[in-house]
């Protein structure tokens, strides 16, 4: 079975996302393998326009296989939104998507130290979408990450929070002068996500 691969060499904007959305009926699997929703793929179907910053763009075709593999940073908020949106349009979301165990999740942390550093930096900014995308990928190689599987469980997911938080915690308020967040407000607001994660998880060592 012949795969095809589909890379971006401009640093964004070169069409990707239409790229994939035109190929994808020649194929039975659609994966994104990394990234996270500063991502920007827009697809157009008739009178109806799909922007996408997390799903991958084979969604919208019947009997695709979409993959979200484990190279990817997760917002979970994004996510159900992408879910709604082309759910509202009429296209179902159930089997035709998977979600890597070993994927990472964006948390909120993420996006204050994303933003914050960039203020920080004034003219010398790098444009970044401050949607936390470069922190969850610093927490990734640091080990320290908290992952897709890592929701299902309450003891680990408590525990990841608040040993992340206490590092975050001290340079959101000692770095930044920003206040600090709490764990189990955290905690209590990716609950929300289980179900949908639960719903499409996968066996990691496949993607």
């Amino acid at each position: 079975m012949g795969n095809t691969l589909v890379i971006g060499s401009q640093w964004g904007d070169e069409g990707k996302g239409k790229i994939v959305d035109l190929i994808s009926e020649k194929f039975d699997i659609v994966c994104r393998y990394q990234g996270g929703p500063n991502a920007g793929h827009t697809v157009v179907i008739g009178d109806k326009k799909f922007i996408f910053h997390l799903l991958p763009s084979g969604i919208l075709h019947k009997d695709k296989k979409c993959i979200i593999g484990n190279g990817v940073v997760i917002d979970p908020k994004t996510m159900e939104e992408e879910i709604s949106m082309i759910e509202k349009a009429g296209i179902a979301v159930n089997d035709n998507l998977k979600i890597s165990g070993n994927a990472h999740i964006i948390m909120p942390y993420h996006k204050i130290l994303d933003e914050q550093n960039e203020i920080k930096k004034g003219k010398s900014k790098i444009g970044t979408t401050m949607r936390g995308v470069g922190p969850a990928y610093t927490d990734k190689v640091s080990r320290m990450g908290i992952r897709a599987w890592d929701i299902l469980d309450d003891k680990i997911l408590k525990e990841k929070i608040v040993a992340n938080l206490e590092e975050k915690n001290f340079i959101i308020e000692n770095l930044y002068n920003q206040p600090p967040l709490n764990a189990s407000q955290i905690f209590d607001e990716y609950l929300k996500y289980r179900g949908r994660i639960e719903k499409h998880i996968i066996d990691a060592s496949l993607f």
